[in-house]
């Protein structure tokens, strides 16, 4: 017990770091804690056997969460978005939810390392976009971890292929074959989320605003024509702006007393709470909104039904 403070002080620079990690590797937010937890706990029980000379206590405690992150993903589902799961719905049947872990779920940007450089916040902020890690669903989890660790984190080859346990031919290998698959789902870029901007400011308030007046032809005014509109746990999503229209107007007598407030960022991309009245016309947390931009246009809005219980990650109160 005597070596924690030490340990403490020694690995808890990683957490931020390991964090990013295993939320690319897993696609859930809520393993995320527990598969960083386990790797600091398994390098301090281990830390006297670390080698500095052989590799550095980075490389060493990634190569820790590498293991847990492949254990948690061994038999798992692929995570994705809902329209990475079929086409577009043509009707307002939401179906049958699914069960949570079929869908990737959103980060709070603040449970990541700060960043000060403009080019590292930029690759971060890509590579941390619900898209982005989606489509990181998509390979086998070494291809994975080969990807994030030497295109994402910046290791070499030879670090990699310690951090993998492989040659540096079977991890450079590895990351050729995920650099082509990734290629095929790779998502368009959008807008990062910047709280100093005016623009993207006067967007979220102008779609809050729409929304509550419930001023229709105001709020589908805002969404790009491209725009694709999904709410987890349902497969079911729309594409397009008079899809969207259709449902709002549909669901306009559920969302009559709904409020909304922005929140903090998740995933590099500007987040809303929505809160909904309780039986006795309480708001209650209800879901939370992750807003991908374009431009001066909406291009994508991710509905996560249920998540009121993680408002507080994203800054947001539990009473509007």
């Amino acid at each position: 017990m005597a070596a924690a403070p030490y340990a403490e002080t020694t690995l808890e620079p990683l957490r931020g770091p390991l964090t990013g990690y295993c939320y690319r590797m897993l696609g859930a937010a809520g393993e995320v804690d527990d598969a960083v937890q386990e790797t600091l706990l398994r390098a301090h029980r281990n830390l006297h056997r670390h080698d500095a000379s052989r590799a550095s206590l980075s490389t060493w405690v990634h190569g820790i969460a590498t293991n847990v992150c492949l254990d948690l993903l061994r038999g798992a589902s692929r995570r994705a978005l809902p329209w990475d799961l079929g086409p577009a719905s043509t009707t307002g049947e939401l179906g049958a939810p699914l069960p949570a872990s079929r869908f990737v779920e959103p980060l709070a940007d603040s449970r990541l390392p700060h960043v000060a450089d403009p080019a590292e916040l930029a690759v971060r902020r890509e590579s941390v976009r619900l898209a982005f890690v989606a489509a990181l669903q998509w390979l086998p989890p070494r291809q994975r971890a080969a990807l994030v660790l030497r295109d994402v984190l910046g290791f070499s080859a030879a670090e990699t292929a310690q951090i993998l346990d492989c040659s540096t031919a079977a991890a450079n290998s590895a990351l050729q074959r995920a650099r082509a698959t990734l290629e095929e789902h790779r998502p368009a870029p959008a807008a990062a989320a910047d709280p100093d901007d005016a623009g993207q400011r006067r967007l979220l308030r102008a779609y809050v605003d729409a929304f509550e007046s419930h001023d229709v032809d105001r709020l589908i005014g805002l969404l790009a024509d491209d725009v694709r509109s999904g709410m987890p746990p349902f497969a079911w999503w729309l594409h397009g702006p008079a899809a969207v229209r259709t449902a709002v107007e549909a669901g306009a007598e559920y969302c009559a007393d709904d409020r909304m407030l922005p929140g903090e960022a998740a995933n590099g991309c500007p987040t809303i709470g929505q809160y909904r009245p309780d039986a006795d016309g309480v708001l209650r947390p209800f879901a939370l909104l992750v807003l991908e931009l374009r431009g001066d246009r909406i291009v994508e809005i991710v509905t996560y039904l249920g998540a009121g219980d993680r408002f507080a990650e994203f800054g947001l109160p539990s009473h509007p």
